[in-house]
């Protein structure tokens, strides 16, 4: 298997025109390099009226094909420097923000008390347009923040990292999250191109009742389990950045002692095989040993069918004192 694979990538690699990324006038001269170097091959074979010269006897012949095939050798080789040396910016621009856009989201996610929280991030490329957070607002307020961005890469990860501001600099003094969402949405409306947009969930959860307010704008639902039913929290509003006048429904829910609450981005369930890929996490969250619910969710990843960033966080609400709640520390990603 793995040598096919790697003899696919040889004949992808051999036969790519590397030249298809260039600006229009790069591209144009390094064609006339090869045409050189072509040129003056042919020239050398054919050792007759060859357009538009009729070349010399030897061994000056082989002087100016000697002379016209470095030509096009040096023009085809700066060029493609050049475009490696731009590349290699880029990957080194790259590089710097997968470092910040690491320190954006929680490494380490504190527990709170009565509450085992897990998460796991991977982006599908260096960086993600998806972004979480878990937020404390209060002393018994804590906000679940998720969303993902239109597109992929920096673009995506930019607009992710806009929104992660929004969100902490707003929740500080807004606790009211379909407030929050209308906010957020009217500064991307207004500040972010018409192409870009993103779903979001944001659900506030008092600790003591286990109450849960949420808003979902567009994003894909949250499934709350508990030991006989599972809701499905759909949308009450559409994706933000869309329209700026659009409104945010909030609804009510409850957590309750042994319930747990899923909170995933369609990375996901895009890389779920199957027909019915919410039930797998339904089934992944709910059966077996409870404090290997995130293992079950990224067990049922196929590396085949990922295309998009991957992002899952887990609330289950546990007794005081149990051993679900001892001990539980979990870090963010693989």
């Amino acid at each position: 298997m793995d040598k096919s694979k790697s003899a696919g990538r040889f004949l992808h690699y051999a036969f790519y025109d590397w030249t298809r990324e260039m600006s229009p006038a790069r591209r144009m001269i390094t064609m006339m390099g090869l045409v050189l170097q072509g040129y003056a091959v042919w020239a050398l074979w054919s050792r007759s009226l060859v357009w538009p010269l009729r070349w010399p006897s030897t061994p000056f012949l082989y002087l100016a094909v000697w002379v016209l095939y470095m030509l096009g050798y040096g023009i085809l080789n700066a060029m493609l420097t050049s475009e490696f040396l731009r590349k290699t910016q880029l990957e080194s621009d790259e590089t710097a923000a997968q470092r910040i856009q690491r320190t954006l989201q929680p490494e380490v996610i504190d527990q709170r008390p009565g509450y085992q929280l897990e998460a796991f991030y991977r982006p599908f490329r260096a960086v993600g347009g998806d972004y979480f957070d878990v937020i404390d607002v209060s002393e018994n307020l804590t906000l679940f923040a998720m969303a993902d961005v239109s597109g992929k890469g920096i673009a995506a990860a930019l607009l992710a990292s806009n929104i992660q501001a929004l969100v902490r600099s707003i929740a500080v003094s807004e606790a009211d999250v379909a407030a929050l969402a209308r906010r957020i949405n009217q500064h991307l409306s207004r500040y972010t191109p018409s192409d870009r947009f993103a779903t979001a969930v944001f659900l506030l959860l008092s600790r003591d009742s286990g109450e849960i307010t949420y808003v979902n704008a567009g994003h894909n639902p949250p499934l709350l389990c508990g030991a006989r039913s599972a809701i499905f929290m759909e949308a009450t509003g559409l994706p933000l950045g869309l329209f700026p006048t659009s409104t945010y429904e909030k609804h009510v829910a409850t957590l309750a002692p042994g319930d747990t609450l899923l909170l995933y981005t369609d990375g996901l369930t895009d890389s779920v095989s199957g027909e019915r890929p919410q039930d797998l996490l339904r089934m992944a969250v709910t059966t077996g040993d409870p404090r290997k619910s995130l293992s079950n969710l990224k067990a049922l990843i196929d590396p085949t069918l990922n295309e998009d960033d991957i992002t899952v966080l887990v609330a289950k609400r546990v007794t005081a004192g149990s051993a679900e709640q001892r001990g539980m520390l979990n870090a963010v990603g693989e």
